[in-house]
């Protein structure tokens, strides 16, 4: 299939994945870390002992972002952190973990903050490297990695162990989140994503979709062709630098399943079904052929990682709930370590 055309039925589906390729550069190690203010938590709604919002000050983007978060079912002794990251449109449209599946009822009886940040529309969850005209200022690696875990782990009561999650465009960028903040989280999982950016065909199905989609200028994000940054950023040639972390990889095949058979009830806003089987069929198995890249990449470098391939699924909501709880044991294992 040829990626124009898949490039244009992704776009079509409002969802956010990569089009498989190999990448084949080398690795090019991370930009050394500065030092930057942390962020600061402006106020928090107590919605009830089960859910909060946390609002949680930016300085690099000079912006308040919404943390929504699920308590531990006991929180006498500080738990760990579970981040999850949403897809394209980043949660503040409505698609998001906590509208789409029940995520709340699912961690109701386990002992760890779940953080689920509201914002970051079409960032890949990066640091731009200058502010867009239409994107605005995008510094999400900066706040999800330095600014927003210690103003968090004192607002929660935190024991500072962490792991992170992303579906779609996130499940990509929680990779690589883990390569750029080595030893800041214990686990990834990463739901129907593509972990490529650097080779041509992605990085073009990248640049149009932030463009069509949302109106911006990847320029602005890592640059023009040939910058490092395409492939700092690419987990998939920088695969090494997951080693020794929990890793978790789910994809399912693309064809229809039991969720787009009549009947099913569906969460409310997704897309019609037709769509949903079609469309999010060929996202989602654009996306297993690049799942697969980065598993058999990791077991080339022997590096251990938890697989989870269903033989039928397409890219929607009620698969993904079914990923996270295929993921929670990989999870677990990363936020019980001692």
């Amino acid at each position: 299939m040829k990626a124009p055309r898949l490039t244009a039925l992704a776009l079509a589906a409002g969802l956010l994945l990569g089009i498989p390729t190999v990448a084949s550069a080398q690795p090019v190690a991370p930009t050394d870390q500065v030092h930057r203010p942390v962020g600061t938590v402006e106020s928090i709604d107590k919605i009830d002992d089960t859910r909060w919002d946390v609002f949680v000050r930016s300085p690099s983007m000079d912006t308040v972002v919404k943390i929504q978060v699920i308590r531990p079912s006991d929180t006498s002794v500080p738990r760990p952190t579970l981040y999850m990251l949403n897809g394209a449109g980043a949660g503040v449209d409505g698609a998001n973990w906590l509208a789409k599946t029940d995520i709340v009822d699912f961690f109701a009886d386990k002992n760890v903050n779940v953080a689920m940040p509201v914002g970051g529309y079409l960032s890949y969850y990066t640091d731009w490297e200058r502010d867009d005209p239409k994107l605005g200022r995008n510094k999400w690696q900066t706040f999800l990695t330095h600014e927003l875990p210690p103003a968090l782990d004192e607002a929660l009561g935190a024991d500072g162990v962490n792991a992170i999650g992303g579906l779609s465009m996130s499940a990509g960028s929680v990779l690589d989140l883990a390569i750029q903040a080595p030893g800041l989280y214990r686990g990834v999982a990463s739901y129907s994503g593509c972990a490529q950016t650097s080779d041509p065909v992605t990085r073009s199905f990248i640049r149009a979709l932030v463009q069509l989609r949302g109106g911006g200028n990847t320029d602005n994000m890592w640059g023009p062709d040939g910058d490092p940054q395409w492939v700092e950023h690419d987990p998939l040639v920088n695969a090494e630098k997951l080693r020794g972390l929990e890793l978790f990889v789910s994809n399912a095949s693309g064809l229809p399943g039991q969720y787009e058979m009549p009947g099913n009830v569906r969460p409310a806003g997704s897309p019609p079904l037709v769509d949903q089987a079609v469309l999010g069929g060929l996202i989602e198995a654009g996306a297993n052929v690049c799942a697969h890249n980065l598993v058999n990449r990791l077991g080339e470098l022997g590096i251990p990682v938890t697989t989870n391939f269903p033989a039928a699924g397409t890219h929607s909501w009620q698969y993904w709930q079914d990923a996270l709880r295929a993921s929670w044991p990989t999870l677990d294992r990363a936020l019980s370590q001692l």
